[in-house]
């Protein structure tokens, strides 16, 4: 299981502070969503930033581009400093080649599917993907409630992996708790992106483990194991 606290609910006026809380949470990666204003209604942060906080912490940096235009922003991103970036399957006949731009920056590939899209979208590409995002609210702004309807993409993405033997991780990202981690891992999740429900607390070390210690509690391939 990997907890990936999503930056966009960090102290924007605290950055840097944020992200050494999370380096020491004991979370494994670091969530970062960029937006263009054009994809989605509200606008993040750009390369520029990510390279001024790549040297606070040696975490995991996921980049989940959410922007119209990712081709022009792949270059930029990897060398500030990203391991992981995650492009949309909503931009069409654009993802093979930007699935190839990024496997030629020797960068991890994610693709992310938001919840109006047909999860069906995404399986031309499962066999060229390390990570699988399904997004549980619309993307956009953080805070907002999950949607439960969600759930049976996940169940649908961990069944094809298992059905091909396909190692992509399966990540879910909006409206994350410690209540709605559970519904995920039992049905297939095993990267749990959250934002509100970990920044906002003051142990966030605290949170990061409850949270990890419910979702491996509800993890359907570890409860076979205690059978």
């Amino acid at each position: 299981m990997i907890i990936a606290p999503s930056l966009l609910a960090a102290d924007l006026s605290k950055l840097a502070k944020d992200v050494e809380r999370a380096a020491k949470s004991g979370a494994e990666w670091l969530h970062l969503d960029i937006m263009d204003g054009h994809f989605v209604p509200n606008i993040s942060f750009g390369p520029a930033v990510v390279a001024q906080l790549r040297p606070l912490t040696k975490m995991f940096f996921d980049v989940h581009l959410m922007c119209s235009r990712p081709k022009i922003l792949l270059e930029p991103f990897a060398k500030a400093g990203a391991e992981q970036i995650i492009i949309h399957v909503e931009l069409g006949d654009a993802v093979t080649p930007l699935i190839w731009e990024i496997k030629k920056l020797g960068k991890k590939v994610g693709l992310a599917v938001n919840p109006p899209t047909n999860i069906a979208l995404c399986e031309p590409f499962l066999d060229q993907i390390d990570l699988l995002l399904v997004m549980t609210v619309n993307p956009g702004f953080g805070g907002q409630s999950f949607i439960h309807e969600c759930l049976p993409k996940i169940a649908q993405a961990d069944a094809w992996r298992r059905e091909r033997g396909l190692r992509y991780r399966l990540e879910v990202d909006g409206g994350i708790n410690h209540q709605t981690v559970a519904e995920c891992a039992r049905a297939g999740a095993d990267t749990f992106v959250a934002g509100t429900a970990l920044f906002s607390q003051r142990q966030m070390k605290a949170a990061v483990a409850k949270m990890r210690k419910v979702a491996e509690a509800n993890d359907p391939a570890l409860a076979d194991l205690k059978v």
